[in-house]
């Protein structure tokens, strides 16, 4: 096939579509609502939180990781973050999640590039958390749905010792 018949594939979302989504899915955090986040992702999609400090093309098979999800370990995540059980969480953590600057970076409806700020704000027990940075998302569209494929929340502070553990869907 020549270049000139070659089907072209192209973006048929823009940007005021995926915010909305990336709105959705902080509202969904903040409600604590894990079992319909997860349900934003597709099958065999990975969640990755690099240590802070990392840069972009860290790889979770060559360094250490907070977080390093595929499908299966998301969703067994969430079920734990869910349960009385996981008293780190129960109560549960209140939540704000804010995302801002989100652009596209390239793709189409087969796979598309996706990145945006956040500042995500954790309080518990009299104390308030800030865990704050960029994601790296890349999205498809599954009938006429957008879904993520993989998230990477990197941290940009440099150290997240006196937060502790990050026991929240950044």
């Amino acid at each position: 096939m020549s270049a000139q018949t070659k089907p072209q594939h192209k973006l048929t979302v823009g940007r005021s579509e995926v915010e909305e989504f990336l709105f959705e899915e902080a509202a969904l955090l903040d409600d604590w609502k894990l079992t319909e986040w997860v349900s934003l992702f597709e099958p065999g999609a990975s969640y990755f939180v690099p240590t802070a400090g990392s840069p972009d093309d860290a790889d979770p098979s060559a360094t250490l990781f907070y977080v390093a999800d595929d499908y299966h370990r998301l969703t067994e995540r969430v079920k734990r973050l869910l349960k009385r059980t996981a008293h780190v969480e129960y109560p549960h953590s209140r939540c704000r999640h804010m995302i801002s600057n989100v652009r596209i970076t390239g793709g189409d409806d087969r796979e598309f590039l996706v990145t945006a700020n956040f500042a995500t704000y954790r309080t518990k027990r009299g104390r308030t958390e800030l865990y704050f940075g960029h994601h790296n998302y890349v999205m498809t569209l599954s009938d006429g749905a957008i879904r993520i494929r993989r998230k990477t929340s990197f941290l940009d502070s440099d150290d997240i010792a006196e937060q502790g553990k990050v026991s929240i869907i950044i």
